[in-house]
């Protein structure tokens, strides 16, 4: 199909409207959905593809979510070919036959119909809160096969021309430890995925439906060339970039990604060729996991303006070896490669696209802190219900690059700020927990001329008896790293103090029952970049009076003397220290508390 002749300025705004779709489906999954992990910290990404599965659009949610996303919809196409009607409704979770991540993230997926002709999907992805499987909230560290993690879903008919099929939606809710809220944050998915059918469908209207599939592919195209423009600022070459993996949830591992980016005539061949095998715990990555992580990887590192549709990435070809840890074999368990190990594939990705691209290079982002804590409400008796609540503020920092500092308390790698904190008051109403602290933790930042975001010391009273799920990935030494001269961020842990005043250091990975307890998670910091000593002294000064980096920190990582008032910078002292400090990028600016 040619496009070469469609208007340009229609093009751009067919692409605005099935963005904007894309949003408005957020908009109500957001308002309607009963879970906290959706209606507060926003764990769900909504796309649209076009009749033969390919992404046209994705709103700005999670990015792991949505890059793979083309592979769930033309699952759909291949094992319900000739059997799609209007008002049906699918739905799928399954890494290995369905096109999904890993078993938590649902799709809902809604056929759209113009004049009795299948014209587009309105999808939704969303974490669920608890699907079964041997830890409540999803998070079993001891599976060591994909069916200890929770209900296997290939792609259903969940909704049969306008009507829920009772026994399949019984089923999902019999394998669940929160069926009240799961259902819910259903039927908030299949809402929203009507909003988006009905928008679709007013859209194609107006482009006219023998023509909308011209317009579709018109997008995809513009997006190709976008694209294409990016190779070409690349220098041509095989590039390489490795990040290791030191553990496999069950003891430490020797390791890696390892990616080979070969640049030539205006396309990209990514190769994981010498990555590590499948390992035993849940760190394994599907294939949809695996090509989310290398297309997000390849977006965040230009410009973020890039249309956000699979034609992006037309030029771009990936090669997953099987049995690998980003392409594991049947039946490795999965349940953690969303965050790790797609932040490792994000990292290989960028220092080996920073050697063809030296100025766009990132420093390391570092990695959470997290756990998820279950239990009952109400210990007495059990009246008041169980709960599964997930601890997000134990969130990474971002790493520093040229021209920008790392974000603060940004969440995981994979979601490039699309996880927000909860409301802590809120979560105060619906969990028995008190938040005691949540701050910006002093001196965590890597230090740089950008430096990298700092960690945070969050502190919560849980009031029952609870199991812990740690995902604890960034406690211990520094998980992030500097670049161009800058250094690597502080390193995380985790304590828990109980009712008898014992301290207790959580493991990386475990479920741990534990009575009355204080949780306490201090998250590590981002990477930064360039050479500390050539950071502005009153950015400096500035980190300094917000708490960021110590009066001693910054003369000794920046040289720069602040005066005694706190107030303003000692220019002659500091001067002297630029010019008489020597410099070292072997040692971490800060350790592991």
């Amino acid at each position: 199909m040619s496009t070469a002749t469609l208007d340009p300025v229609t093009l751009a705004l067919v692409q605005n409207r099935l963005d904007h779709i894309s949003h408005q489906m957020g908009w109500v999954m957001t308002r309607t959905a009963r879970s906290p992990i959706f209606s507060q910290s926003h764990d769900f990404s909504c796309f649209i593809a076009d009749a033969r599965g390919t992404l046209i659009s994705q709103a700005d949610g999670i990015p792991i979510h949505t890059g793979g996303g083309g592979f769930a919809v033309r699952a759909i196409l291949r094992d319900f070919k000739g059997d799609i009607a209007p008002e049906d409704v699918f739905l799928l979770n399954d890494p290995y036959t369905a096109g999904g991540n890993h078993l938590p993230d649902w799709v809902i997926t809604r056929p759209v119909f113009v004049a009795g002709k299948l014209v587009a999907f309105a999808c939704n992805r969303a974490h669920q809160a608890d699907i079964g499987g041997g830890a409540a909230g999803t998070y079993n560290s001891a599976a060591t096969e994909i069916f200890h993690e929770g209900i296997r879903l290939p792609v259903l008919k969940l909704i049969e021309a306008g009507k829920v099929r009772e026994d399949l939606w019984r089923l999902l809710m019999l394998n669940t430890r929160l069926p009240e809220a799961l259902d819910g944050d259903l039927r908030a998915m299949i809402g929203s995925t009507r909003i988006g059918a009905e928008r679709l469908a007013l859209l194609v209207e107006e482009l006219g439906v023998d023509r909308a599939d011209e317009f579709f592919e018109g997008v995809l195209d513009h997006a190709d060339r976008r694209f294409q423009t990016c190779i070409d600022r690349l220098q041509q070459g095989v590039w390489k970039g490795e990040e290791p993996v030191d553990n496999d949830c069950f003891e430490p591992i020797d390791a890696k990604i390892a990616v080979m980016i070969t640049v030539k005539d205006r396309k990209l061949v990514v190769d994981f060729a010498g990555t590590s095998p499948q390992v035993r715990g849940f760190k394994n990555s599907s294939i949809a996991n695996s090509t989310s992580a290398v297309f997000m990887s390849l977006a965040s590192f230009f410009e973020p303006d890039l249309p956000k549709n699979e034609g992006a990435f037309r030029s771009v070809e990936i090669r997953l070896p099987e049995g690998t840890l980003v392409n594991a074999r049947m039946p490795a368990p999965m349940t953690m490669n969303t965050v790790f190990v797609a932040h490792e594939i994000i990292h290989a990705m960028w220092k080996a696209l920073a050697q063809a691209m030296p100025e766009r290079a990132s420093a390391g982002w570092s990695k959470a802190v997290h756990a998820v804590t279950a239990g009952l409400r109400d210990d007495k008796d059990g009246g008041g219900g169980r709960y599964v609540m997930y601890q997000w503020a134990g969130a990474p920092a971002g790493g520093g690059v040229e021209g920008r500092d790392g974000f603060h308390l940004i969440g995981h790698l994979i979601t490039l700020g699309g996880l927000t904190l909860p409301n802590l008051e809120t979560y105060e109403q619906l969990y028995p927990a008190r938040f005691r602290r949540q701050e910006l933790r002093c001196d965590t930042a890597g230090a740089g001329r950008f430096r990298g975001g700092a960690g945070c010391d969050y502190e919560v009273e849980i009031f029952t008896p609870a199991d812990y799920a740690f995902r604890g990935e960034g406690a211990g030494a520094p998980s992030s790293f500097g670049v161009a001269g800058g250094r690597a961020g502080a390193g995380g842990e985790v304590i828990l103090t109980l009712a008898d005043g014992k301290r207790i250091q959580a493991p990386k990975y475990g479920v741990e029952r534990h009575g009355v307890a204080t949780y306490h998670a201090l998250s590590p910091g981002g990477g930064g970049y360039g050479d500390p000593r050539t950071r502005d002294p009153e950015r400096v000064l500035r980190d300094v009076r917000d708490g960021i980096v110590s009066a001693e920190r910054a003369e000794n990582d920046y040289a720069v003397a602040i005066a005694a008032d706190g107030r303003s910078v000692d220019k002659k002292r500091t001067n002297q220290l630029r010019e008489e400090t020597s410099w070292s990028t072997a040692a971490p600016s800060s350790q592991a508390p």
